[in-house]
């Protein structure tokens, strides 16, 4: 059986399987118990009225492989959109076929056909594969830039209080 990988724009109906990727991804991340997204929350997040995020499938031969999650975000230096991939993942017996390739290759169409100036994503500081093999892509960590985050509690008491 050869190897077809293939990428298509995710349904209500892969919700079980995105919600099931979300976790197999945490547990590599060790954030297993950081997960609380419920299927009817990526439902409404990813497939709802209001949604602002977008999800695409990759396949191998018809079955579920691996999924990345993106959003546009803004660059007001650009005067353009950036797309910015918020997870990505390959099951692990799926590595090493091409998948992880052709799920960054969809994105990077689909930032140039909505005219995006960048196409960013995160990486864990220790996780080695993923940095070498973005590296070999030709994408450059931004050195200069900390990411910071408010959440739960400190951000309810933040937005309340200030």
């Amino acid at each position: 059986m050869t190897n077809a990988v293939s990428i298509r724009k995710a349904t209500p109906d892969d919700i079980a399987q995105i919600r099931q990727f979300i976790l197999e991804l945490a547990i590599y991340e060790k954030a297993e118990h950081e997960v609380e997204a419920s299927e009817a929350d990526l439902h409404n997040t990813l497939f709802g009225p209001d949604a602002t995020a977008h999800c695409v499938m990759c396949e191998n031969n018809g079955s579920a492989i691996g999924f990345a999650v993106y959003f546009f975000n803004y660059s007001t230096w650009q005067g353009r959109n950036g797309l910015y991939l918020e997870d990505l993942y390959v099951s692990v017996a799926s590595r090493g076929m091409g998948a992880g390739k052709a799920l960054l290759q969809h994105l990077a169409k689909i930032a140039v056909e909505n005219n995006c100036g960048r196409f960013e994503w995160s990486v864990l500081d220790w996780n080695k594969p993923a940095i070498d093999f973005y590296e070999s892509l030709g994408a450059k960590p931004k050195s200069e830039w900390l990411g910071y985050r408010m959440d739960g509690q400190t951000l309810i008491d933040f937005a309340n209080n200030g």
